[in-house]
C-alpha cells in the first residue's frame, strides 16, 4: 500500500467564510503502488494500468493511472482542505484530457466558483495538472459545513 498523501492536512473552511475565487491545491507523486492499490480496491485490473508489457505495447508507451484514481484526488482536496472535513459531495463532472503515469507529480486544485445559501451548496472548479498541462478538469458541488455559533 502506498503512503498517505503528503500536504493534505485537514482544515475546515466554513461556508460563511468561503469566498468566490478561494483556492486550495496540493501536489502528489503518483506511484506504481498507488495504481496497484487502486486496482485492488476497485477490481479494475485493466492491463493498461497494471501489466508492464501490455502498457509498453499500448498507444501510451507504458502504464497509466486509472482515470478515476486521478479523479479521486479531487475527493481528497474537497474532503480535507476546501471545504474540508464535514463537507458532503453532491455531484462531480469530469473531463479526461491526458494520461497520468507513475512518477508524475499531479497538482490538484479546487477553486470556489459559486455559493448558494440554500443548503450551503458550493460549486468548485477542479483541475489536475502535470507539468502545467491540465490532465483532468471538472466541476464539483458540495454541501459545506455551517460555522458553529459562538
Amino acid at each position: 500500500m502506498s503512503a498517505p498523501l503528503q500536504g493534505v492536512q485537514p482544515q475546515t473552511v466554513y461556508y460563511e467564510d468561503m469566498q468566490i475565487g478561494q483556492k486550495e491545491s496540493f501536489t502528489h507523486e503518483v506511484t506504481e503502488g498507488d495504481i496497484s492499490a487502486f486496482a485492488n480496491l476497485t477490481g479494475d485490473h485493466n492491463p493498461v494500468h497494471v501489466d508492464k508489457a501490455y502498457g509498453e505495447a499500448s498507444r501510451f508507451g507504458g502504464n497509466i493511472a486509472h482515470g478515476l484514481y486521478t479523479a479521486s484526488l479531487f475527493s481528497a482536496i474537497l474532503g480535507m482542505r476546501l471545504p474540508g472535513p464535514g463537507a458532503i459531495y453532491i455531484s462531480q463532472s469530469l473531463q479526461f484530457k491526458a494520461p497520468v503515469r507513475p512518477g508524475d507529480a499531479v497538482t490538484i486544485s479546487a477553486t470556489v466558483r459559486e455559493k448558494n445559501d440554500k443548503g450551503r451548496r458550493v460549486t468548485l472548479d477542479c483541475s489536475a495538472e502535470v507539468d502545467g498541462l491540465v490532465v483532468l478538469s471538472g466541476e464539483a458541488t458540495v454541501m459545506a459545513v455551517k460555522k458553529p455559533q459562538s
